[in-house]
């Protein structure tokens, strides 16, 4: 049994979207979409910093599944096509069992962590790219973050976390003092995301 989760240092984040970029690679997700998205804390445009010249301000906070402790999302899917893996706590998606509802959208108070492909998913090259066991993206499903499972499984990171060229993101299992989450956890002040709604994230964010 574990409890894996993701911290994100904000003060080493640069908005790269590296992290994006590569979950999509390894996971082969199609055009369009992103499981993992970079969001820029200052203007009205990303990118842009709020304040005026000589006085301006701008961070950043990238967003994905939070693959929450009790996650509202399981308890509204219809199907049972969204499901806690019990042995990880990894929040799953099926997509053979998904019917493309969106209840599971309109139940996740996380805004735009999880994607319907309202059609059939297309792709810029003609090959599956990424790692070989990455779960397929079939049309009229719902899909979203699986923190790399298949990744985990073999003993790695999840590819957004090895794919972060300002090592701002530590993975690990919470049930473990010394796993590298636990550990900055208990060095660094730290949030989540709307606390207040008692779905328990496991994405953390130093601040």
């Amino acid at each position: 049994m574990a409890h894996y989760a993701i911290a994100v240092d904000t003060k080493r984040c640069i908005g790269c979207w590296s992290c994006g970029v590569a979950c999509k690679l390894e996971n082969n997700i199609p055009n369009d979409v992103f499981w993992n998205r970079t969001l820029t804390v200052g203007g009205d445009q990303p990118n842009t910093p709020s304040g005026e010249y000589g006085n301006c301000q701008m961070s950043f906070t990238p967003v994905q599944c939070n693959h929450c402790d009790n996650p509202a999302c399981v308890a509204a899917c219809p199907t049972g096509a969204t499901y806690k893996d019990e042995e990880t706590g990894i929040v799953m998606q099926n997509g053979e069992e998904c019917i493309g509802c969106k209840t599971c959208i309109e139940s996740c108070p996380y805004e735009g962590v999880r994607t319907l492909l309202a059609d059939e998913p297309q792709w810029f090259v003609d090959f599956p790219v990424g790692n070989q066991l990455a779960p397929e993206h079939p049309g009229g499903t719902v899909e979203k973050c699986n923190l790399c499972y298949f990744r985990v499984a073999d003993g790695k990171v999840p590819a957004c976390v090895e794919g972060c060229p300002a090592h701002a993101r530590f993975f690990g299992d919470l049930d473990d003092p010394e796993s590298d989450v636990s550990k900055v956890l208990a060095e660094r002040e730290n949030f989540t995301l709307l606390p207040e709604e008692g779905t328990g994230p496991n994405i953390y964010y130093l601040s």
